[in-house]
């Protein structure tokens, strides 16, 4: 999903209901310090600019591809600064791939570890059961 900013300024609720999120998710991203706390108007609505607009989009896609808080500080960190190489962020988007990797090998022997508990359950009415024996026998 594509998140695009508009041109004139968005009050916190439209800015949530245009890209897809929780109001709350905004609000913890300002917490954080990942977005700037927006202009008010005189009223105390918060107004979003484009600039504004642009970053969440820029967080929400990030944390769909599932950098970390800290990655995204470090990614939004370099953009801030205008003066990132390619290779600085390159740095960045390997590492985490790294972590993918690492997730995936975890699931992976998770899966197997799983498929052999159940392949020595025959299921059915008797009281033992395999796959229950062996979550006791780590416990």
């Amino acid at each position: 999903m594509p998140f695009t900013a508009t041109d004139h300024p968005l009050k916190r609720g439209a800015l949530a209901k245009r890209f897809g999120c929780n109001i709350e998710t905004i609000r913890y991203y300002e917490n954080i310090a990942l977005l700037d706390a927006p202009d008010r108007t005189h009223s105390g609505h918060r107004l979003y600019s484009s600039g504004d607009q642009a970053r969440l989009g820029f967080i929400l896609r990030a944390r769909e591809l599932g950098f970390s808080v800290e990655e995204l500080r470090s990614l939004l960190s370099l953009s801030d600064s205008h003066d990132y190489t390619c290779g600085e962020v390159l740095t960045v988007t390997e590492r985490h791939l790294d972590d993918i990797g690492r997730k995936i090998a975890d699931l992976r022997r998770l899966e197997r570890t799983l498929a052999d508990l159940s392949a020595r359950c025959a299921g059915g009415n008797v009281p033992n059961c395999p796959i229950m024996d062996a979550l006791m026998a780590d416990a």
